[in-house]
């Protein structure tokens, strides 16, 4: 009941004045106080369902990462006789009752919560893999149990574990058993040195330089490159183009995707295929509208000409990727464009991922 009442409040906190009267005997239990918080939570960045919270619970208590393993050990199976104990089930369930517990705490929870946002990731729109979402918790809670890591760098590893695993899609495919492999490593060479191992995959020229900005020649706005693109531009304060509004602004409040090549002008020379990520900025709504069908050579020019302070414009260009050529383009250097906003976009989150 606390996992699945946990899940139910953490969507709907409204759900807690039905427990309040409609399960009494819960209401009754250690568990109720534990969760209680969740009726006042407004936290939507992180919403665990069932399947995400046993399975967190069960690897941050025991190390392990495979399900099925908790299935036997709940029974009492004993992987070396082959056989069923007593002893066995109730530690299990006990061990279990402590992952729970550590999962449901709220400074443990809210404390990932703010690892997470303080990394650049403010909503949910930028989180894509629940899976790579689920480890992450998984690490903080054994990391925060542990003597290791120094609490005040949990954090900063969680954030850098996050990102790094978010970038090679670590958890898509197999997850379990990646989870599994990566949790009993952990137990085996101690946490730094499992993470200066995996590190040093994104330390090698070749991810950032050609990986990633082939990674990033992506249609799809909901990509994980693209996101963390974004993630990059929050967590440095960066300005939304030719706005004094930041991006974490345009994108949790108001705000357009805009097409820097307009998709309209695009198409009138020539180009029918869906624009890459590339060619995306976030754009206060009104003036995308504006824009409308203009080559980009004509609309960046008319901005730097009415702009009061040449040295925020250059700026605003740095901050959101775009190169400085922009103010000569036209239609005919588009490819050209695409793969020098590539570079720059790779450039950017690789600077984030080593200041984080």
């Amino acid at each position: 009941k606390a996992i699945d009442y946990f899940c139910r409040l953490i969507a709907d906190e409204s759900f807690y004045s039905y427990l309040e009267t409609g399960d009494t005997e819960f209401m009754a239990s250690e568990y109720a106080q534990k969760i209680s918080w969740l009726k006042n939570n407004i936290n939507k960045i992180y919403t665990p369902d069932y399947s995400d919270m046993l399975r967190v619970s069960f690897m941050s208590a025991f190390n392990r990462g495979k399900i099925s393993v908790l299935v036997d050990l709940l029974s009492g199976r004993d992987f070396e006789l082959r056989t069923f104990k007593e002893e066995i089930l109730e530690k299990s369930f006990s061990d279990l009752s402590v992952g729970v517990s550590n999962f449901v705490s709220k400074y443990n929870f809210e404390q990932f919560i703010l690892s997470i946002k303080s990394a650049g990731f403010v909503t949910s729109k930028l989180l894509n893999s629940q899976m790579t979402l689920d480890f992450a918790y998984t690490l903080y809670l054994i990391l925060q149990r542990g003597d290791e890591i120094p609490k005040t760098e949990i954090k900063r590893y969680v954030q850098k574990w996050f990102v790094l695993t978010t970038l090679t899609g670590r958890y898509t495919n197999s997850p379990e058993s990646q989870m599994d492999r990566d949790l009993r490593e952990i137990k085996a060479k101690g946490f730094k040195n499992f993470f200066n191992e995996n590190e040093l995959t994104l330390w090698d020229e070749t991810f950032w330089e050609v990986t990633l900005v082939k990674n990033l020649e992506t249609t799809n706005t909901g990509s994980p490159y693209f996101n963390v693109y974004l993630a990059a531009q929050i967590f440095s304060g960066d300005h939304a183009l030719f706005s004094a509004a930041r991006v974490e602004n345009l994108l949790t409040v108001a705000g357009d995707i805009h097409h820097i090549f307009p998709k309209e002008y695009l198409k009138n020379h020539g180009y029918n295929s869906r624009t890459q990520v590339a060619n995306f900025a976030l754009l206060d709504t009104t003036l995308n509208i504006s824009i409308g069908k203009k080559a980009p050579c004509e609309y960046f020019s008319a901005v730097l000409e009415n702009d009061e302070h040449e040295d925020v414009f250059w700026k605003n260009l740095s901050e959101n990727c775009i190169p400085r050529e922009i103010l000569n383009m036209t239609y005919e250097h588009y490819d050209k464009f695409l793969e020098q906003r590539r570079q720059l976009m790779a450039q950017k989150i690789q600077q984030y991922y080593a200041r984080l």
